[in-house]
């Protein structure tokens, strides 16, 4: 009796891919583009102007407006009235009209006293006409929601024109808060 020895097959071992160093330019690409990211950033921190787009160098007219803005929320927070809304029929929807309607008497005359008086330096006789005619959009739109209350006798959204997709209540607020007059923001009692 004869054995035979079957060797077993031998299975090649697959070529594995050489690894290979990205490109040359593939290199110099990422090279770039992390220095160009590391000296945006270090513009961005120590030499970019740190100081607000729309802050004006009249310092006594954004006193004195910050002053007519405060005595302004005053007058007008007293108006406030918390009775529930919600549950209300078209006769308490109607006295919110007018109730928003007094509110915003009070915010036109206080942009009517603020503006009567311009700022003084340029950049400020510039940006203010363009803030105060935002303002004005803006208590427009708000004369507008009162009627709608009228009309409709329902408690609706209040809508607000927007620029650029951004509403006018923010750019107004944002040249408040860069001119340090935080109490000129347009009020947000219109809010559901």
């Amino acid at each position: 009796m004869s054995t035979s020895v079957v060797e077993p097959a031998t299975v090649p071992e697959p070529e594995l891919p050489q690894h290979r160093p990205p490109a040359l330019w593939k290199r110099i690409g990422m090279l770039v583009l992390i220095g160009g990211f590391a000296a945006f950033w270090v513009w961005a921190l120590f030499f970019a102007s740190k100081e607000a787009v729309n802050k004006i160098d009249d310092r006594a007219w954004a006193d004195r407006a910050e002053r007519i803005c405060v005595a302004a929320n005053e007058t007008r927070e007293a108006l406030a009235d918390y009775t529930r809304i919600d549950l209300a029929g078209p006769e308490l929807i109607r006295q919110r009209a007018d109730v928003v309607d007094a509110a915003t008497d009070i915010v036109e005359a206080m942009l009517d006293d603020i503006v009567a008086q311009q700022p003084t330096d340029t950049k400020g006789a510039a940006i203010v006409p363009e803030w105060t005619a935002d303002y004005r959009t803006y208590i427009a739109d708000r004369r507008a929601y009162a009627e709608r209350l009228r009309d409709t006798g329902q408690n609706l959204p209040f809508y607000e024109t927007a620029r650029n997709s951004i509403p006018l209540s923010d750019k107004v607020a944002t040249f408040a808060g860069d001119n340090e007059m935080p109490s000129c923001s347009p009020p947000r009692d219109l809010a559901q």
